[in-house]
């Protein structure tokens, strides 16, 4: 367990100090980054089951203290994954503006012979408009961002959870019609999870198709 626990740690090291990157890196290079950054969040995510599938199998004496690491790794990295969503998010919000503002600098008006006109004020109230249903989208994406960072978060705890008490169960001898009890009840909340990250979906779909 140890060498993969000390990579994991290390890679967990070197993603934090890549997301500095991302403040300084221009635009052409800024998507290369977060892909690197989340594709190396992924690996860690990766190693963080096979590690609390091999703290279990640790000795007792040194189990409770190597689930302990592994958990700190695991919040250490699922706070990481929060700060680049955000800063995605961000960024998407800022290239909308910045999108709205060139397209508004660039339209052009017609004249006619007798006045002028210049719809100024239909203009600035559909800018208006956008502008809040692209808050509104971003406040959404960010709820459904954190429900399933939240449902991935419950995940991960269910599974510990779960080996827990498969180890207390075989410690106090519990009947087998016990052990399929909880693992049905793990199946039954997975569906849950499954459900859950459907819905939110299918809600941004949603506002997507009929506030845009």
């Amino acid at each position: 367990m140890e060498p993969l626990y000390q990579q994991t740690h290390k890679q967990v090291h070197e993603i934090q100090s890549h997301m500095g990157r991302l403040e300084t890196a221009d635009k052409q290079s800024l998507h290369l980054v977060e892909n690197e950054i989340q594709a190396s969040i992924d690996q860690v995510f990766s190693h963080l089951e096979r590690l609390e599938i091999l703290s279990s199998k640790e000795p007792p004496n040194k189990r409770q203290n190597a689930k302990l690491r592994v958990d700190q790794l695991k919040y250490d990295v699922q706070h990481l994954q929060t700060a680049l969503r955000n800063f995605q998010h961000q960024r998407y919000a800022n290239e909308q503006q910045e999108r709205q503002r060139e397209e508004l600098l660039s339209r052009t008006f017609t004249t006619n012979d007798s006045d002028t006109t210049i719809p100024m004020d239909e203009s600035l109230q559909f800018n208006s408009s956008l502008q809040k249903i692209h808050h509104g989208m971003d406040d959404l994406i960010g709820g459904g961002h954190s429900i399933l960072e939240g449902l991935r978060a419950q995940r991960l705890t269910m599974k510990g959870t779960q080996k827990k008490l498969l180890d207390i169960a075989n410690m106090l001898g519990l009947s087998n019609t016990v052990m399929r009890l909880i693992e049905k009840r793990a199946f039954q909340d997975k569906y849950f999870m499954i459900g859950g990250m459907l819905l939110t979906c299918v809600v941004m779909f949603l506002v997507v198709q009929y506030l845009t």
